[in-house]
């Protein structure tokens, strides 16, 4: 027992172990805090739920310090075709660009990859984890999240009290947390249900998915990683849930796919329905709703998982910021900022996909076959849609931003604007303010060919193309960069290299530019010093004599409190 009758005092509780909260927990315990991550059921969900993992979770699974752990349950280059009742395929999704550092798509095996993130957990000895915990009330004090916890203690009922700085609702669909906000959870709840069908030893052994956009039965096929297959079947209103989970119908969806349906190893077959909903609001005071708790959407984009794993991403860093009295609440304010208008746009096109999906009117269908026929007439529109640049990526325009020509805090515009001849004959105008930046592969002193952000570090950057950071900075904006626990990283072309590491002071990390895709990326921009976020999305960009006011509208931006010493980088734990 713990003071003031309190049985935890924990900085975060996090309610929920999965992805999201597993990806929150890890985030947190490697920045440091305390966590507390309370589950509901005796253990981790076994069976498998999400398929694709994009390239920015990858990112966050790099950052937490999981890949060699979490790769293995993945299929890279995850390709989708989508077909019509006759087989033929309308529309091809291959997207090859990897400028985060990961395929932008892959397939895994969810329950693997869960119990991957959980295991890192052992890694600090500031998270702890409990499983058959129920979270029954929470009430904020002035200070705190008073959370009470039912549990079973060898099978008699018990009780814990426990005490958070904040508690953060990553428990699903039907949150509590989310409940107790008393926000809206606002969309769409198709009536269609799907039966999910996943087997062992995969019958067929293609990779990568089929979308049958068949009219007689809508249905998905698609490849996982260990010889898992799954099948998703479209059911009609006149289709009880106990019928369609009968071991003969099954085995008559399947006779059209499969040589010898009743030889399938099935690991589950469950009914479901798809959901397209956001709250209202993912804070108030100091509880916060992330995940599925949060937003829920169609899985036709695989981004239920993925969204969940970049709210993970964004809010982790804030909050340990915020606990470590560096920045005021204000900074939580831009977690529904930036996050909310994303996740809405995500599920708006899971439901416009699942929409080309599941017609069943033979004139619709037609039309919809010959659009697609008509379009893949055109390289540029068949491009479109084959290198996936459909998918709306996350561009924050409000929050830990910085515009780039009027230099305003919180705000930046899509645009540069400035009429200084740098920018008027730059190839590209679109500000890389409020999106995540590259990430190549690069050399340094101690390491060849390693991804940038293993160079840079996992908190805050400077980086400058071409120049030497510290000399852009006055020594009381350096004293400041230092309290923001801020990296200063110079990038020059490789031939360069060794010339920087012997000029500069070693205060400041030289990283050359193995592949020239960082001289390609600054080329056609007028933005050659850049301010990166712990999440790796840009917060400001400008030319190096721009440098000290673009930090000063970064701390305003972020609620920074001057005067607070910071030890981040000594404070990183990652075994």
């Amino acid at each position: 027992m713990t003071s003031n009758n309190f049985d935890i005092e924990t900085d975060v509780l996090v309610v929920g172990a999965g992805p999201v909260g597993l990806m929150l927990a890890n985030l947190l315990g490697m920045y440091g805090q305390d966590v507390t991550l309370v589950e509901k059921l005796p253990e981790l969900i076994d069976y498998p739920r999400g398929v694709g993992i994009d390239d920015e979770s990858l990112r966050s699974v790099q950052t937490i310090g999981l890949t060699e752990t979490v790769l293995p349950h993945t299929t890279a280059q995850h390709i989708m075709r989508l077909v019509n009742g006759r087989g033929k395929v309308i529309m091809t999704n291959e997207p090859k660009a990897d400028e985060f550092g990961w395929p932008r798509k892959s397939g895994f095996v969810q329950p693997l990859v869960d119990r991957a993130l959980f295991d890192g957990l052992d890694r600090f000895a500031s998270v702890t984890a409990h499983f058959g915990h129920t979270v029954v009330d929470a009430v904020e004090s002035a200070d705190a999240v008073i959370a009470t916890v039912e549990y079973n203690d060898g099978g008699t009922p018990a009780v814990k009290r426990i005490k958070a700085q904040y508690l953060v609702g990553c428990e699903g669909g039907k949150s509590p947390t989310r409940k107790r906000l008393g926000t809206t959870f606002e969309g769409q709840s198709p009536s269609t249900r799907w039966l999910v069908v996943d087997v062992e030893n995969d019958p067929l052994g293609t990779p990568n998915v089929f979308l049958g956009a068949d009219p007689k039965r809508p249905y998905v096929s698609i490849g996982l990683a260990h010889a898992i297959r799954r099948w998703e079947f479209m059911i009609f209103d006149h289709e009880t849930d106990e019928q369609v989970t009968d071991k003969k119908f099954i085995y008559n969806l399947l006779k059209d796919h499969v040589p010898n349906p009743d030889e399938l190893e099935v690991i589950r077959e469950r009914v479901f329905t798809h959901h397209g909903r956001i709250a209202g609001t993912f804070r108030k005071g100091r509880q916060i709703v992330a995940g599925d708790a949060a937003h829920l959407m169609p899985v036709w984009m695989g981004q239920g998982w993925n969204s969940g794993v970049r709210d993970a991403t964004n809010l982790a860093w804030k909050l340990s910021t915020v606990l470590r009295g560096q920045a005021g609440e204000g900074l939580l304010d831009t977690y529904e900022d930036e996050r909310r208008d994303h996740a809405k746009a995500m599920i708006d096109l899971s439901l416009t996909l699942g929409a080309i999906i599941k017609p069943t009117n033979p004139v619709v269908v037609g039309a919809r076959d010959a659009t697609a026929a008509v379009l893949n007439l055109f390289p540029q529109v068949k491009s479109y849609f084959s290198e996936m640049r459909f998918k709306p990526m996350p561009r924050y325009t409000k929050g830990v931003v910085v515009d780039p020509t009027s230099a305003a805090a919180g705000t930046a515009r899509a645009r540069l604007t400035s009429k200084l001849i740098p920018v008027l004959t730059a190839n590209n105008l679109n500000s890389s303010v409020g999106v995540q930046f590259i990430q190549p592969r690069v050399n340094t002193k101690g390491a060849q060919g390693i991804r940038l952000d293993d160079a840079i570090g996992k908190w805050w950057t400077v980086l400058a193309w071409g120049n030497n950071p510290k000399g852009m900075f006055s020594a009381e904006e350096i004293a400041r960069l230092e309290a923001l626990g801020a990296t200063l990283v110079a990038v020059v072309p490789e031939s360069q290299r060794r010339w920087a590491e012997e000029r500069y002071s070693h205060d400041v990390t030289v990283v050359g530019d193995a592949e020239g895709r960082l001289k390609k990326w600054f080329d056609d921009r007028p933005t050659p010093v850049l301010f990166i976020r712990p999440d790796r999305f840009v917060a400001g960009a400008c030319l190096a004599q721009d440098a000290p006011r673009t930090l000063a509208a970064i701390l305003t931006a972020m609620s920074f409190k001057e005067g607070a010493s910071h030890d981040a980088r000594t404070r990183l734990h990652v075994a």
